[in-house]
């Protein structure tokens, strides 16, 4: 279901993370990009403007926002969606 409030683009966005972090070589070129350590990515694991970054980082690379999308049975103009109301450019 995609998400309609900033609470479902919290989850959506969170869940796109936990696949992220369960995939090694995508999480690293997530940290080298964005330059967040892994203690500054713990720090800030809830944070709006993280989800944001992360969400952003898989629409650069359309392979990994479409397998990332699929694992957490969404399309990814569901999870891009997320990323627009966590930044407030959608209100659903």
């Amino acid at each position: 279901m995609p998400p309609k409030t900033p609470m479902d683009a919290e989850a959506t966005a969170l869940r796109a993370l936990a696949t992220t972090l369960g995939k090694p070589d995508l999480t690293q070129r997530f940290l080298d990009l964005t330059g967040i350590g892994t203690d500054e990515l713990r720090r800030r694991v809830g944070e709006p403007s993280l989800l944001v970054a992360l969400i952003s980082f898989l629409e650069a690379h359309e392979p990994d926002l479409i397998a990332v999308a699929a694992e957490i049975g969404m399309t990814p103009d569901e999870l891009v969606s997320a990323r627009r109301i966590l930044e407030g450019q959608e209100e659903e």
